[in-house]
C-alpha cells in the first residue's frame, strides 16, 4: 500500500452514518477499508497517517466554478486546494472561453475580465485554443505538461455559443443559426463537456426564447448531459424564472442544475419554501433536478451585468459607447433607479448594496471596499454618476458584491434534498468576495459545527457523492474501494474558513491533507508542488 489512513473517522459521502476505519491507497485508488469492527490484520503502507480525531472524506467538488484561467495562470491553486476541493466544474454563467473564434474570442475576454481576468493585455495565458477539446486537452497538459492544481470538468456556455452563432443582437435565432448552436453544443459534448451552462441575465445568452434554449437541452438530454442555468432573476421574477428551467427541461427531457440558488432582495425574503415546493412538486413527479448554492448572503457579479439587456447589444464596445452618450446614458439611468432593469433581477438598484470589489485599472484602486453610494458621497456627486464614470474609465472591468441575500433562504436552501455546493468563487480583485476561499470550510465549521443546519454526513454527501452522481462520476464522490483515492482529511472540531469580508484571501484552517489520485496536493496544511489535475470528460456516447 502506498499511504494508510489509520484509526480516521470515515464520512463517505454516502449520507450514511461515519465509521471508524483504516483506509489504505495505492496506485491512486481506494484498495482497502478495514473497519474496526471488522477484526484482523491491519493493512500496512509505505506511509501512515494517524487519524485519530480527524474526519476522512472524498474531496469536494465544486459545482460553481470560476477558474477557467485561474487553473492554467496558478500552479498552486490555493483558493481551492486547501479548501479540500479535488474537483471544479467550468464555464459556467453562459460566458467562457470555449468555443470560440478570433472575434468571439475577444469580446468574450473583454466581457468577463472581472470575473477571471484575460483581458486585453494579459499576457499570463496564451489562448493557443479555440474548441471545447482543445481547451480540456490544455488543462491536461498545463505547467509544461504537468497538469493543473485540481481537476476540472467544463459546461459549453451557451452565450458564448449564441456570441459565435448569432452576435450581439437581441431578437430570435434563425433556423440557420439554431442549427450552428446545436451545432457547436453537440460538439462540445462529444468533446468532453458534462452540459451546457446558460447566464440569462447576462448578454448575449440572455436574448435567446425559451424555444431556443429547449431545442439547445434536447442536444444536452441526447448526450447524457444536464444544463445549469443562472436564470432570468433571482429577485422580481425569481420564482417564475425557476418555473420557467423546470418547464423548458421537461419539455426537452432533459437533467437541470440550478446555479447558485437563492432568493435574493427585498421581495423574496422568506420566500425559499416557495422555491422548494416547486422543486419537489417537479421531482416528485419524476423531473431530474438538483442546484447548488453558497453558504453567505452576498453576491457578487460584475458591476456592467446591472445593465439593462438592451444596453449590452452589439457588444462591449457599444455598450461603452452607450455609456458616453449623455441621452442613452440618461435613459440607462432611468431603467436602473426606477423601473428596475433586467441585469439587476427586475428591482431598481440600491446603490448602497453595491460594493466595488475589484477593478482592472489600479489606478481605480479607491473605490474598492466601497459602495457606489459611499464613493459617491465622498466626491459629492449623484451614484449613477460615480458607477457610470468607473464603467467607463474601468472599460466595464470593476467586479461588485451584492447585498442583497436573506440567510434564512440560505439554510433553509441548503438542507434540500437535490442541494450540492458551488462557490461561484471570482478570484479576480484586491477585495474579492471570500466564498473563493471559504465555502467549503465554511459549510462544515459554521453551518455544520456551529449552527447544526446539517449533520456532518449529509453535508459531505452534499459536497462529495450527490454532486458525482450529477456528473455520472462512477468512481468518485464516494469512499469505496476501487474508487479515485480524491480524498480530504479534516478535523471536524476546527475546520473553519479563515477568510472573511475583510481579509478574503485568507486560507482555511483544520484542513490537513487533501489527496488527488493519491497524491498528496496538500500535505500538513501546506501546498506541495504536485500537479494531479486533469480534465475530467464526460464519456457517455451520444444518442439520437
Amino acid at each position: 500500500m502506498d499511504t494508510v489512513f489509520r484509526d480516521v473517522r470515515v464520512v463517505d459521502g454516502s449520507g450514511g452514518p461515519s465509521y471508524r476505519a483504516d483506509v489504505a491507497l495505492a496506485g491512486g485508488r481506494i484498495a482497502e477499508i478495514h473497519r474496526e469492527t471488522d477484526g484482523g490484520r491491519r493493512p500496512g503502507g509505505a506511509r501512515l497517517v494517524d487519524g485519530r480525531g480527524l474526519a476522512l472524506a472524498p474531496g469536494f467538488i465544486d459545482m460553481h466554478a470560476h477558474s477557467d484561467l485561474a487553473l492554467l495562470r496558478d500552479p498552486a491553486h490555493e483558493a481551492k486546494a486547501a479548501q479540500g476541493v479535488t474537483l471544479e466544474v467550468l464555464g459556467q454563467d453562459g460566458l467562457s472561453y470555449a468555443p470560440v473564434d478570433d472575434r468571439t474570442l475577444a469580446e468574450v475576454r473583454v466581457q468577463i475580465t472581472g470575473w477571471n481576468g484575460g483581458g486585453p493585455g494579459d499576457v499570463s495565458v496564451d489562448f493557443d485554443w479555440r474548441t471545447v477539446g482543445e481547451y480540456l486537452d490544455r488543462l491536461d497538459h498545463g505547467f509544461g505538461g504537468e497538469g493543473i492544481a485540481l481537476n476540472a470538468a467544463y459546461l459549453v456556455p451557451q452565450g458564448t455559443v449564441r456570441m459565435l452563432a448569432v452576435g450581439w443582437d437581441d431578437r430570435e435565432a434563425t433556423a440557420g443559426e439554431l442549427a450552428r448552436m446545436k451545432q457547436l453544443v453537440a460538439e462540445g459534448l462529444e468533446q468532453g463537456a458534462a452540459g451546457m451552462s446558460s447566464g440569462l441575465t447576462y448578454t448575449p445568452g440572455m436574448y435567446a426564447r425559451d424555444a431556443e434554449l429547449t431545442e439547445l437541452c434536447r442536444v444536452v438530454a441526447r448526450y447524457g448531459g444536464y444544463y445549469c442555468p443562472h436564470h432570468r432573476s433571482y429577485g422580481a421574477g425569481a420564482l417564475a424564472a425557476y418555473a420557467e428551467m423546470v418547464a423548458l427541461t421537461r419539455e426537452a427531457g432533459c437533467a437541470l442544475h440550478l446555479a447558485h440558488a437563492t432568493m435574493n432582495f427585498g421581495v423574496n425574503e422568506g420566500r425559499a419554501p416557495e422555491l422548494l415546493a416547486l422543486l419537489d412538486d417537479a421531482l416528485d413527479s419524476g423531473a431530474d433536478i438538483s442546484l447548488d448554492s453558497y453558504p453567505y448572503t452576498p453576491g457578487c457579479t460584475t458591476l456592467a451585468a446591472m445593465l439593462p439587456s438592451w444596453a449590452g447589444e452589439g457588444g462591449p464596445e457599444a455598450v461603452l459607447a452607450r455609456l458616453r452618450d449623455e441621452a442613452t446614458a440618461a435613459r440607462i439611468r432611468h431603467v436602473m433607479e426606477v423601473a428596475g432593469a433586467d441585469g439587476c433581477h427586475g428591482v431598481p438598484i440600491s446603490w448602497d448594496t453595491i460594493e466595488i470589489s475589484g477593478v482592472c485599472d489600479p489606478a481605480l484602486s479607491g473605490y474598492i471596499g466601497k459602495t457606489v453610494a459611499r464613493s459617491a458621497a465622498e466626491r459629492g456627486e449623484e451614484p449613477w454618476a460615480t458607477a457610470r464614470r468607473l464603467l467607463i474609465d474601468d472599460r466595464l472591468g470593476p467586479t461588485i458584491l451584492q447585498h442583497v441575500g436573506h440567510e434564512d433562504n440560505v439554510r433553509r436552501i441548503m438542507r434540500h434534498r437535490v442541494h450540492t455546493g458551488g462557490s461561484d468563487g471570482i478570484l479576480q480583485g484586491r477585495k474579492p468576495h471570500p466564498r473563493a476561499y471559504g465555502t467549503f470550510p465554511r459549510y462544515l465549521g459554521t453551518y455544520v459545527r456551529e449552527l447544526g443546519v446539517l449533520s456532518l454526513e449529509e453535508c459531505v454527501a452534499h459536497l462529495t457523492g450527490r454532486p458525482a452522481a450529477r456528473l455520472r462520476l462512477a468512481d468518485r464522490g464516494l469512499i469505496r474501494p476501487g474508487h479515485r483515492a480524491d480524498l480530504v482529511l479534516f478535523d471536524p472540531a476546527t475546520v473553519a474558513a479563515g477568510a472573511t469580508f475583510d481579509a478574503p484571501r485568507t486560507l482555511p484552517r483544520g484542513i490537513p491533507h487533501v489527496l488527488i489520485d493519491g497524491r498528496f496536493v496538500i500535505e500538513d496544511g501546506r501546498r506541495t508542488q504536485v500537479l494531479a489535475g486533469r480534465s475530467v470528460r464526460r464519456t457517455a456516447p451520444g444518442r439520437g
